[in-house]
């Protein structure tokens, strides 16, 4: 059992400035008004289906700023970024809407996801159901669930709304203990994480060796410090199904073109490569 973060780190103090303007939101916008906005917001596109199909799935993040890195991309059009990310092949998109370390924001996650027809994920630190509600409201397909800031049982809890409201939600791991989790509580869509972060170090090493632990019928993400197209084969062949993306395309002066090189390609086609495990049968 997880009781929930180690005290001292980058993320405990990102998580208790989260609670405290969640706190702050709540207050403003109650449950049940949350609730009538989720009744008039549009369909959940399918996040899982975009993840699994054919070639190098690649979910690209729009991010204006990071606590390791400060400011990434100081001309952030939300809506402009996410059209030309999805023109130049990203299977879906990922929009921070933390505000004090990321510079982001729900209106950012609106702007973006109105722009385009890919499915839109909100990345966030997300702990109770009310965040979940609150995506929704905001037309988001999936959100982000971080293994090492949720106990058991509210990675079950967050996981079962995300999918009562037609999301399913991306689960977020850095250890084997914390995957382990994951699949105990049925995350279908999980993701590794190559950053730490509780220090913020990247070693993409730790998808590498958490791949083989995840069983087939599950959709795989590896996150963070992907940074090349060799990258991406590299661990499309190690089983990997798709790839979140976001420093390097915000810190390219075209984000675009970058994308297309972490595809391989030179067009706006999407590139056909080798393709990762199946996402069905038994385990791995």
């Amino acid at each position: 059992m997880n009781d929930g973060p180690q005290s001292g780190t980058i993320l405990d103090r990102i998580v208790a400035a989260r609670r405290a303007a969640v706190d702050k939101r709540r207050r403003l916008h109650p449950l049940p008004v949350l609730k009538m906005a989720v009744e008039k917001a549009t369909p959940a596109r399918d996040f899982a289906a975009a993840l699994s199909r054919p070639g190098l799935n690649i979910i690209a993040e729009l991010k204006k700023a990071s606590p390791s890195r400060g400011v990434l991309r100081t001309e952030f059009d939300a809506k402009a970024l996410a059209g030309s990310l999805a023109a130049a092949g990203a299977a879906a998109l990922s929009v921070l809407t933390e505000e004090e370390f990321f510079a982001g924001s729900l209106a950012n996650l609106r702007a973006a996801r109105a722009a385009v027809a890919l499915p839109v994920l909100r990345k966030d630190f997300i702990f109770e159901d009310w965040q979940v509600w609150e995506a929704r409201a905001a037309d988001a397909d999936s959100f982000l669930l971080i293994a090492a800031i949720l106990t058991d049982a509210q990675l079950g809890e967050l996981l079962a709304l995300g999918r009562a409201l037609g999301m399913e939600p991306l689960v977020e791991v850095h250890t084997r203990e914390e995957l382990e989790r994951a699949l105990a509580a049925d995350a279908r869509i999980i993701g590794v994480n190559n950053r730490d972060l509780r220090s913020f170090e990247i070693h993409v090493e730790t998808s590498l060796g958490l791949i083989r632990e995840i069983p087939r019928g599950r959709i795989a993400v590896s996150e963070s410090g992907l940074r090349s197209h060799a990258d991406l084969l590299r661990l499309q062949a190690a089983g990997f199904h798709a790839f979140l993306i976001g420093e390097s395309l915000m810190q390219a002066p075209e984000p675009a073109s970058a994308l297309r090189a972490l595809l391989g390609k030179e067009s706006g086609e999407r590139a056909v490569t080798a393709t990762a495990r199946p996402v069905s049968g038994g385990a791995a």
